[in-house]
């Protein structure tokens, strides 16, 4: 209990005022992703099993590597947050704005970091709901780094020139 506190949760702030519903969202989001079931069409599936097994390999590496990259972003981006890290996009009272290691990459290395294990599960599996469950968390993920970055921009007054040097999720692109 002293740790939701320590967030930023109260009984208070369930009125939403702390983006403590977009927390609820997300939880929601990503419990959904890892529940769905596997949906390749059926092309796909005659296709993989006429496929060079370098192939195969080839994108059972690529999803390796999407999902070391996002565990390197996940735990990184917990690492240089320290005692900023909260859950609520609403930042912290005695937080400070972290521009260093993996925020040096991205504005949100630990969304980015989402995103990329549910596309590197999707390419693994071969699976279109999965596909679709990442663009999902893509999208949900931009809108509460919108969100976020409102309440950053009025809290730490150098917000803008990050935000200018560095992107918002996927690193040299968006």
């Amino acid at each position: 209990m002293r740790q939701l506190t320590s967030w930023g949760f109260s009984a208070e702030s369930w009125k939403g005022g702390r983006g403590e519903y977009w927390v609820v969202a997300q939880a929601g989001l990503m419990m959904g992703f890892l529940l769905l079931p596997a949906s390749r069409p059926l092309f796909v599936t005659q296709m993989i099993s006429q496929l060079p097994s370098w192939v195969v390999y080839g994108i059972w590496t690529t999803a390796a590597a999407l999902l070391l990259g996002a565990a390197i972003l996940l735990i990184k981006g917990l690492v240089d947050l320290g005692q900023s890290l909260t859950p609520l996009p609403h930042p912290r009272a005695d937080g400070q704005l972290v521009q260093t290691g993996s925020y040096g990459w991205v504005r949100h290395p630990l969304y980015s970091g989402i995103i990329l294990a549910a596309l590197g599960i999707a390419i693994g599996r071969l699976s279109l709901s999965h596909l679709v469950g990442a663009l999902t968390l893509l999208l949900f993920f931009d809108l509460k780094a919108r969100r976020e970055e409102l309440w950053l921009s009025e809290k730490y007054p150098d917000y803008g020139d990050y935000r200018q040097r560095v992107k918002k999720l996927i690193p040299w692109l968006y």
